[in-house]
């Protein structure tokens, strides 16, 4: 149910819950509360719900890089050793076009999901006036009150913008910017090696690109396991991206007549017609009047939150990227659970799992659980290490990959598995089995 149009801003409506975000931890939130019976008001400033788990981030990115795959054949490289691409020259809307056709879909069928919950939605910039007081600015100018005995944050995080970038410039791009590409750029710079950037680097390199990868540090993903983390290093240096370590950029000159011309911390400079800056995130917190509530945010508008999910404020809760690290879809839709799960006496949702798998979506597949081997070097567990190579296994022949492996760490004495990583095709699957 949409709850649009000018309506009387003194008017306040009641609700057992008021979530504040459409994305998945607050589509969660609001669908646990509602499917025990609670009246559930949903507060989003797009005009479709998924937020950055299906509009601008998870779904889109992964849905962009199955496109490439395709698109460029990369897959039948190895497996054939011929270029079997469905075209040689791909478009921009070649490109784009599977991945908004999916996140509609996937907004839709959320949309409906809540409608069948009775969930009421409104639409509008959401702003505390006191602690179980939101007011919901519309794009008309009117505004309503919503009160809720509880309260869900879910407003997730934006791209972080650093200074000195010209984001104003069609070619200087965030994150979310990203998704709405006109031009596919031939030659891209990303900045930050991290999940995001990696992510998107394969994906574009995938598409014949020339991707360079910069970071301040030495080394890929330094939380994975260090030699999964060589592995996917050399995999994506095999697919054409250019490492440029220990560089950071002093400058970005967008009226170079060369193209985009950075400035790096070593002395040399590179231009590009494309660069993506991939610096961190931000929780989106900074138009709620937090302070009104009384809930005061911490660096880069980070909400602190206890056990259950809980703010300083009892019957205010936070949930997804808004809180922090770690940031994954899926991760903040069981702590929304967990927190509706609490705020109304819900059984079965106590808390999280204790082992929560990561999935990196490069091209090669990364994905674990568990812990790594430096990890338990530094905890002085006696471990036993067992690998094996998809090389020596038909179904890995049988899909052409002969460089992903799975990685399995034992401790010594009873053998109990400690941690599972995996590199190749469906390493995101495949881990779970771990579990």
């Amino acid at each position: 149910m949409s709850a649009l149009g000018k309506t009387d801003s003194s008017a306040l409506r009641s609700f057992d819950l008021v979530v504040i975000g459409g994305g998945p931890a607050g589509t969660a939130g609001a669908g646990t509360a509602a499917a025990f019976g609670h009246r559930v008001a949903l507060v989003e400033q797009a005009e479709e719900v998924g937020g950055a788990g299906v509009i601008s981030g998870t779904v889109p990115s992964k849905t962009l890089r199955e496109t490439a795959l395709a698109l460029s054949g990369w897959r039948s490289r190895k497996l054939f050793g011929v270029d079997l691409s469905l075209r040689r020259e791909a478009t921009i809307a070649d490109f784009t076009h599977h991945q908004q056709h999916v996140s509609t879909g996937e907004s839709r069928r959320l949309a409906t999901r809540l409608q069948a919950l009775s969930v009421q939605r409104f639409r509008g910039v959401a702003s505390f006036v006191n602690p179980h007081t939101v007011r919901v600015t519309r794009d008309d100018g009117t505004d309503l009150q919503l009160r809720g005995e509880k309260i869900l944050i879910a407003t997730g995080s934006i791209p972080f913008r650093p200074p000195g970038f010209a984001f104003e410039d069609d070619r200087v791009h965030d994150s979310d910017e990203l998704l709405h590409l006109k031009v596919l750029p031939q030659r891209l710079a990303v900045i930050g090696a991290g999940v995001i950037g990696s992510e998107y680097a394969c994906t574009f390199a995938a598409m014949g690109v020339e991707v360079h990868l910069l970071d301040g540090r030495d080394a890929l993903l330094p939380f994975l396991d260090a030699e999964i983390s060589q592995a996917l290093a050399a995999a994506m240096r095999a697919g054409g991206i250019k490492f440029l370590w220990k560089e950071q950029v002093t400058h970005c000159d967008v009226s170079h007549p060369d193209g985009v011309l950075l400035m790096l911390s070593s002395g040399a400079t590179l231009t590009c017609d494309g660069v993506l800056v991939c610096s961190g995130r931000s929780s989106n917190t900074a138009g709620l009047n937090l302070v009104a509530a009384g809930v005061v945010p911490g660096k880069r508008g980070v909400i602190p939150v206890g056990t259950h999910y809980r703010t300083e404020v009892d019957h205010i809760y936070a949930a997804g990227d808004v809180i922090g690290p770690p940031a994954l879809a899926a991760t903040s839709m069981e702590q929304a659970r967990v927190a509706m799960s609490h705020a109304f006496a819900i059984p079965g949702k106590a808390d999280l799992a204790a082992l929560l798998p990561t999935g990196i979506y490069t091209i090669p597949e990364v994905s674990m659980v568990g812990a790594t081997q430096e990890a338990l070097q530094q905890q002085g567990v006696d471990f036993i290490v067992g690998r094996a190579r998809y090389a020596d296994n038909p179904r890995g022949r049988i899909i052409g990959d002969d460089t992903g492996f799975l990685k399995l760490l034992f401790r010594r004495n009873d053998m109990r598995l400690l941690g599972i990583h995996v590199i190749g095709e469906q390493a995101t699957e495949v881990a779970h089995l771990g579990l």
